[in-house]
């Protein structure tokens, strides 16, 4: 699974096998305050991730790390590094999804891709139980372990689990309908940290085939 195909499905991320939730104590809700206390005052964060992608086997697929940039409400930059580099930029209105091997652009409306999102909940907690329901599963391999389960019936993926030791965000995973499984854990995580406007705007590059229809121009 590409990253490409990971936003265009909501850019949801959820956990399952390696980190298994039987015997998991469920007895303080800490990881739904920590999230709380990482959301509180969030305007805008950088990280660094690595990424793997197991297949039901538990065998890894793929493998890779990059960065990724927030900024509310609704702005973000993903950039996949490695062999298949990729970039997703999202500007308040358009996703642009820049598969750099392939020379391919596609361009979708942000409205479409934003419901059921974990990462616009970090930036706007409020929105946590209208789109998901809730559930703590305790604490192991050091972090507070959060479930959410979409409450739209559209939702590709089983469920997400957020990954927070303290207030600071460590791991986000996904499974799919497939048994597909993409785990992220991020580091160098910054909080409100001085971006540049210039990491949400996007311009495709000059001989790309371009996937969806150019926004018009503002």
């Amino acid at each position: 699974m590409s990253l490409t195909k990971i936003f265009l499905s909501a850019f949801v991320l959820l956990v399952t096998g390696v980190i298994s939730t039987s015997g998991l104590a469920q007895e303080t809700p800490a990881a739904r305050a920590a999230l709380e206390e990482f959301s509180t005052g969030l305007d805008a964060l950088q990280a660094s991730f690595d990424q793997v992608i197991i297949n039901q086997e538990g065998v890894v697929e793929t493998a890779g790390n990059g960065q990724v940039w927030l900024a509310r409400p609704a702005r973000f930059r993903w950039a996949y590094e490695g062999d298949f580099p990729e970039v997703i930029v999202a500007d308040g209105r358009t996703v642009w999804m820049h598969d750099v091997v392939m020379e391919q652009v596609t361009i979708r409306p942000q409205s479409s891709l934003a419901q059921n999102s974990p990462l616009s909940v970090l930036m706007d907690i409020s929105e946590l139980d209208q789109q998901f329901t809730v559930r703590e599963l305790g604490r192991h391999d050091g972090v507070d372990l959060l479930e959410l389960v979409s409450l739209s019936p559209d939702s590709e993926f089983e469920r997400v689990m957020l990954g927070l030791n303290g207030p600071a965000l460590q791991l986000m995973v996904m499974e799919d309908a497939f048994g597909l499984r993409t785990e992220l854990r991020f580091t160098e995580v910054l909080r409100n940290p001085d971006l540049d406007d210039a990491l949400f705007e996007f311009v495709p590059p000059n001989n790309v085939d371009i996937i969806g229809e150019l926004p018009a121009r503002q």
